[in-house]
């Protein structure tokens, strides 16, 4: 199938999952991560109407956007390293990745120096696997606690990734355990995050069922990557 009839059908069965948990499918955005695919492809998608993209590496994301034409908004979704902080304040709109309170000073730096307000999601390491980056859950108080200090930032919820696994239970309480975080911060400091970014192409609906605003969708709507 097509790239929009790929999208299409990712809609539908996000409207399907939302009316499961008597959620509104309009609150839940679509990111099509378009990592290892061409500027080719991205553009074909931005002329079918995809608006949001996300991409794991700033170089990568340096390459190939300038030759993108037409409305998008970009989000960073992989690790991001501190020293390409400068770069990914330029690139994109939402940062979902911060898991350092290192790594948010120097983004809250560069913001400053464009006078941008950076919007970030810190990610959760939810499922304790070590090969995994993001904080752990008992560590979150204190990062969101420091970066709500911080004048270039704005959270505006967190991040995860279910662990590498076919049982449903399993990443299930992944998600579950992410948004329960999330309403505890909300509690605990008085705040109001909302955003949930939880999601891919293999497990967006068991996401969604848990409460995700924001899925992480690449081979389903282009296919599979060539990482040559």
């Amino acid at each position: 199938m097509s790239i929009i009839d790929n999208f299409s059908v990712i809609q539908k069965n996000i409207a399907e999952s939302a009316k499961l948990s008597c959620r509104n499918p309009n609150e839940i955005q679509i990111i099509a991560v378009s990592k290892n695919f061409s500027s080719e492809t991205i553009q074909e998608a931005v002329n079918l109407g995809i608006k949001i993209f996300g991409e794991n590496r700033v170089q990568e994301t340096k390459k190939k956007f300038p030759l993108i034409t037409g409305a998008y908004s970009l989000h960073m979704i992989g690790h991001l390293q501190s020293n390409k902080a400068k770069d990914a304040v330029k690139l994109f709109e939402v940062i979902h990745s911060i898991d350092k309170i290192e790594t948010a000073e120097k983004v809250n730096r560069e913001a400053a120096k464009i006078n941008k307000k950076q919007k970030i999601l810190i990610q959760i390491n939810s499922s304790g696997e070590k090969t995994k980056s993001g904080i752990f859950p008992e560590n979150t108080l204190n990062i969101i606690e420091a970066v709500a200090d911080m004048q270039n930032m704005e959270i505006l919820g967190l991040m995860t990734m279910a662990p590498f696994t076919d049982d449903e239970d399993t990443i299930r309480r992944s998600f579950r355990l992410t948004r329960e975080l999330l309403n505890s911060v909300n509690l605990k400091l008085g705040l109001n995050l909302k955003e949930l970014s939880m999601g891919m192409s293999s497990d967006y609906r068991i996401a969604i069922e848990e409460g995700a605003t924001m899925v992480r969708i690449g081979t389903a709507i282009f296919g599979k990557r060539n990482y040559q």
